[in-house]
């Protein structure tokens, strides 16, 4: 590898077998890679785009169609193993993304991407994790003077992509250690994706087997103690439940105090505490929630932003923001794990959609909500149901907690496996 007239670094965490080894290089990425300029021209090659947090996928997949027109012919030729920069910044990667095509032997992707290949004398496989750690992008963002063009593309030349710095071990059997060691963890993260894929696609069928079809009032599948019992009862959601609608006047916000549950936090059933931590101050608890306090065991939807998340109180003395609907459902008539189910409901989750309204973000009003018609057995029915559904959920919450952990755990290694820059 060709040596530049800078000072080595040396990551944090090293296999033994390197410990010996001198600092590593500090190449720019022209020194290490060539562009790719090929055109597609008139090959028949699938348009291709880049997804940030994702990958690459079909235009038509992304865009329902493909957007490449008459520009097709210019759009670069990609192989399988080339990388490619994306212009376009997203919340993941303000300063763009970049990713080797692996999801298609060749592609054609457009023109305003940076493809490049890396060369013989460095492995690729190893810059993977600098650039899923966004660590092209903190080089970037000095050559951003103005942000987006009219184009929603970030003002990055070639020239400037390619002086980005990715510090690199001298010795190609350190590059693909890294590599294989972030490759199998990639792998085991892929495994229990597929697994909680896996299980959501398994409650989603059983739901749609133990709650009755649209214009049916009888489910397909139901308990032997209760394949007699006759069709389910239809009524409005408002008609069989007490609720509280909490639009209005934003609360105050304080470092402490009773935790305040936004529609960030509710997810698909649970109330995740981590992803946001707001909080108001406990003496003005009494004045916002004067609508109606929130209990263990209430279910809450979101009503927007996103619509239709679900989850169940599971703690005392907590606050409920703008866009969330807290419900209980009336004693002996329905029961509050089963009305939970419901929202989570193929059947459910339709209407909500149906009834909604806007282009972009979708919402439905409080008052139109709980005219919704919903179908429920007796009581009894309503606990198996539930108490089917609930092992699955928490089954589900699980494997979500597991692939969360393996995905830290994975960032942690990255920071200490790759240098960092000043």
């Amino acid at each position: 590898m060709s040596k530049v007239n800078r000072k080595g670094l040396t990551p944090n965490l090293r296999f033994p077998e390197f410990l010996s080894e001198p600092g590593w290089d500090l190449p720019e990425l022209e020194e290490i890679s060539d562009r790719i300029q090929e055109k597609a021209g008139d090959s028949e090659l699938e348009t291709i785009s880049i997804s940030a947090g994702i990958g690459f996928v079909s235009q038509k997949e992304k865009f329902s169609r493909d957007i490449s027109g008459q520009q097709y012919k210019n759009y670069i030729k990609l192989k399988k193993g080339e990388f490619a920069y994306n212009k376009g910044n997203s919340k993941k990667f303000p300063q763009g993304c970049i990713y080797k095509l692996k999801e298609f032997n060749e592609g054609a992707a457009p023109n305003s991407f940076i493809c490049f290949r890396f060369k013989p004398i460095v492995v690729p496989d190893f810059y993977q994790g600098y650039f899923e750690s966004n660590f092209h992008g903190k080089q970037l963002t000095k050559y951003i003077t103005s942000g987006a063009r009219m184009d929603g593309l970030l003002n990055i030349s070639p020239d400037n992509f390619f002086k980005i710095i990715l510090p690199t071990p001298s010795k190609k059997e350190e590059q693909q250690k890294i590599a294989d060691c972030l490759s199998s963890l990639d792998e085991l993260i892929q495994a229990e994706t597929e697994r909680l894929d896996a299980l959501q696609a398994h409650k989603k069928g059983l739901m749609q087997q133990l709650f009755p079809a649209e214009g049916e009032t009888v489910p397909k599948l139901r308990f032997p103690e209760f394949q007699d019992s006759g069709e389910w009862v239809e009524r409005e959601l408002g008609e069989i439940t007490s609720y509280v609608d909490y639009r209005g006047k934003t609360p105050p916000k304080s470092e402490s105090g009773a935790f305040l549950v936004t529609a960030k936090n509710i997810r698909n059933g649970y109330i995740d505490y981590e992803v946001s931590k707001e909080y108001i101050p406990l003496q003005a608890y009494e004045n916002v929630m004067s609508r109606g306090k929130p209990k263990m065991g209430d279910v809450l939807i979101t009503t927007e932003a996103p619509l239709g998340n679900v989850a169940t109180i599971d703690v005392e003395e907590i606050a409920l923001a703008q866009r969330v609907i807290k419900f209980r459902g009336k004693k002996n008539i329905l029961e509050n794990p089963f009305l939970k189910q419901t929202f989570l409901s193929p059947y459910f989750q339709k209407k909500l959609e149906k009834n909604s309204t806007g282009s972009t973000a979708k919402g439905i009003k409080g008052s139109v909500l709980r005219k919704l018609i919903i179908l429920f057995p007796s009581p009894k029915e309503q606990q198996y149901i539930s108490l089917c559904l609930s092992t699955l959920d928490q089954q589900i919450y699980e494997q979500e907690k597991k692939i969360e952990s393996l995905k830290s755990h994975k960032k942690g290694l990255l920071q200490h496996l790759f240098p960092q820059l000043d």
